[in-house]
């Protein structure tokens, strides 16, 4: 999928370079349909034969986290993964604690919420973060067996090109 259809033809943020390498990444992310570390997504890159640092990877995820191009979700042991985020704005998932494959949910309560508590407190510019675990159907099966087998057996991020949303 190229830049151009993306929306980021240009450099992510202002002051920041526009390279081969940076558009790589942002293309690579593009192509995923679930979140992805940034290791994962490098890897991604170089099986399809595309050499980037992992320096430049990480560079170029926490740019487009500031500049609101991504959402950023973390797994149980903390790490950040990225997906690219819709044109209309931030949105909350589900996030399976196996595999690690997410469902965007319905979360009007949380805006509603966060709207009346601003008016309430006389804060502005209030942002949020929700974060949604569980298990998916999937892996239902397997988190019977604990969620170590569950995650044993299911590997992490399999494919982010080709699981669903």
């Amino acid at each position: 999928m190229s830049g151009a259809v993306m929306g980021w033809t240009d450099a992510v943020e202002p002051g920041t370079r526009r390279t081969r390498q940076r558009t790589a990444v942002r293309q690579g992310l593009a192509g995923c349909r679930d979140f992805i570390s940034a290791q994962a997504l490098r890897a991604l890159l170089a099986e399809a034969g595309v050499r980037v640092g992992l320096s430049t990877v990480y560079r170029t995820l926490r740019d487009l986290e500031r500049a609101g191009r991504v959402d950023v979700v973390r797994d149980e042991t903390g790490e950040r993964l990225y997906r690219e985020r819709p044109e209309d704005g931030h949105r909350h998932y589900l996030f399976c604690r196996c595999c690690g494959r997410s469902r965007t949910v319905d979360t009007e309560v949380v805006e509603a919420w966060a709207d009346r508590l601003g008016e309430r407190t006389g804060f502005t510019d209030i942002e949020h973060t929700l974060e949604l675990t569980g298990v998916c159907a999937r892996c239902g099966p397997l988190a019977g067996q604990g969620e170590t087998s569950c995650r044993q057996a299911t590997p992490r991020h399999s494919d982010p090109r080709t699981s669903p949303r």
